[in-house]
Formats: C-alpha cells, sequence, structure tokens
C-alpha cells in the first residue's frame, strides 16, 4: 500500500491514466489531487510532510544519507515475474523500461516500503538471489499468501533463532526471507 511519500509517483502515474483517456492534466493538477486524497488543501503542505519524512531522525545513517539498498533480481520471463510479484504478492509495478522494441525489461515494484528491480537483462544480476526483509507480521503475511492458493508457491512459516521466517521463492529462484524479530 502506498503513503505520502509516494505522492509524486502517484501523480505521474495520476497524469498518465489521464493521457491514456486523451484528457489533459498538468503535473501540477496531478500533484494537487494527490494532495487532496491525502486530506491536504494544497500540495505545497503534504511536499514539506514528504521533506520531513526524509529528514527525521533515524533515516539517514550519517553525512552521506546511506539509504536501504534496492535489490535487482533477475527474471526470464515477464508474465510469470508479474504474476508473482504484483499478483501472489502483491506488489505494485511502478514503472518499467526498455531501450526498444523487443529488448529485455527493466522494472521497479514496490509494496509498502519495499522496493525490486526485476531485469531481463544478462548482466544486471545471477538467478537464485536472496533478500532478507524485516516485516511486523509474518504469520500475517504468511496466511495472507496461503488466501491467495498460488499454484506455484506455499510458503509456510518458519521459526528460526531471530525471528519467524515466511520465505517464498520466484520462478526464477529468486527468494525473499521476510522475518518477523522474536
Amino acid at each position: 500500500m502506498r503513503d505520502f511519500r509516494d505522492a509524486k509517483l502517484m501523480a505521474k502515474v495520476l497524469k498518465q491514466a489521464f493521457a491514456d483517456r486523451n484528457t489533459t492534466l498538468t503535473h501540477s493538477e496531478a500533484l494537487e489531487i494527490v494532495a487532496a486524497q491525502f486530506g491536504y488543501d494544497q500540495w505545497n503542505i503534504l511536499s514539506a510532510k514528504i521533506d520531513a519524512a526524509e529528514k527525521a531522525p533515524g533515516t539517514s545513517a550519517g553525512a552521506t544519507g546511506i539509504k536501504p539498498p534496492i535489490p535487482i533480481f533477475r527474471i526470464f520471463d515477464v508474465a510469470k515475474a508479474m504474476e508473482f510479484y504484483c499478483g501472489f504478492l502483491g506488489f505494485t509495478l511502478d514503472w518499467e523500461h526498455r531501450f526498444g522494441d523487443n529488448f529485455p525489461l527493466y522494472a521497479q515494484v514496490s509494496r509498502e516500503g519495499m522496493i525490486l528491480h526485476l531485469s531481463e537483462h544478462a548482466g544486471d544480476a545471477s538467478p537464485g538471489a536472496k533478500a532478507f526483509v524485516w516485516i511486523e507480521d509474518a504469520v500475517a503475511l504468511q496466511l495472507e499468501l496461503a488466501g491467495k492458493d498460488y499454484r506455484y508457491m506455499k510458503p509456510g512459516i518458519e521459526e528460526a533463532p531471530w525471528g519467524l521466517e515466511v520465505t517464498v521463492i520466484d520462478p526464477f529462484s529468486n527468494r525473499i526471507a521476510f522475518c518477523q524479530k522474536k
């Protein structure tokens, strides 16, 4: 689920949705609409909230401003990848890029605060990678995924010394271990 920090991306998607329907919407108008959706009177107020959240204590490791990494997973079939990440795991496709027709896909998917890049490019990543992700409620995630009855993945929940883990494996052998701290 998106939050206010995704407002600029949401405005971009909104503007494109209107364009797809042959309706012109300026970027400024899209930003104002998104601000209203979050309950703010104008974009400037929401923008200030976003800036404050990005500068909040604990969001930066120091003067360099190191942010969380974005794993890149190698994929070989776009339809299967989207079925797994967007359909099964509940991620949203944020954007996709190709250098031209009949070129490999590079895309970003996200869910809550987690971002992943998916790539068909041979040099970007090796299949079989693993990402470890802290979550608040492993039991809720496992129940959500079990309820989807995805034919290729039926994740359970395991107790590890560091917490409860739900591990999923995509169609390309990439793994994500979602873990709730003990």
